[in-house]
C-alpha cells in the first residue's frame, strides 16, 4: 500500500494573485486544508495549502511558494497527495480508492474477471472499473455490497457477484 493517497488536484489558476483551483477529493472537502503541506505524486515538492474561499466545483486557494497567474497556471492536473498516516483510518466497510486499484476481482466461484484499473463515481455510486484478459472491454462494476461481497485488502483481492449479464 502507498503511504501517499491522491486528496485533490489543482484544476488551473483562479484569479491573478496566484489562486489555484483546487478539486478536493476528501469525503469532507474542507479537511484538505489541515492534511497541508500536501505533496506532488513523489513526495518530493511540498505544497503549504490554505482554502480562501468555496467556488464552483472545490476550492480557490493558496499554495506556498506560488506567486502569480503563471505559477498556478503551470500546475494545472497537478495531483495533490496527503500521507496515509495523516488520514483518518477509515471503518471496514469502506476504503481509499488507491488501495482498489490494481487488486485482482474474482467471481464468488474463484474464477479470475481481472483488476481494478480505477474507481470512478458519475454522482450516485462508485463504480469499479475493471479489465482483463477474459473481458471484451472494460467493464464499469457497481461497488456496492451486494456486487462486492468481499474486500481483502490483506490478500489484495476483491471477490465479487457482478449483476447478471455484466461480465
Amino acid at each position: 500500500m502507498s503511504d501517499l493517497i491522491c486528496v485533490g488536484s489543482i484544476a488551473g489558476s483562479y484569479g491573478v494573485r496566484g489562486e489555484v483551483r483546487l478539486k478536493s477529493f476528501c469525503a469532507v472537502p474542507e479537511d484538505i486544508e489541515a492534511y497541508s503541506p500536501l505533496t506532488d505524486e513523489d513526495g518530493k515538492e511540498r505544497f503549504p495549502v490554505v482554502l480562501t474561499r468555496a467556488i464552483k466545483n472545490g476550492f480557490a486557494a493558496r499554495l506556498g511558494g506560488v506567486e502569480t497567474k503563471e505559477e498556478a497556471d503551470a500546475l494545472n492536473g497537478l495531483r495533490l497527495y496527503a500521507r496515509r498516516d495523516q488520514l483518518p483510518s477509515l471503518p471496514d466497510d469502506e476504503f481509499y480508492h488507491t488501495d482498489l486499484i490494481g487488486m485482482e476481482v474474482y467471481d464468488t466461484g474463484g474464477a479470475l474477471l481481472g483488476r481494478v484499473k480505477s474507481v470512478q463515481n458519475h454522482g450516485a455510486a462508485d463504480l469499479l472499473e475493471l479489465h482483463g484478459p477474459g473481458l471484451k472491454s472494460t467493464v464499469l462494476m457497481p461497488f456496492t455490497l451486494d456486487a462486492v461481497p468481499t474486500v481483502d485488502l490483506e490478500a489484495g483481492r476483491i471477490v465479487a457477484d457482478p449483476p447478471e449479464g455484466l461480465i
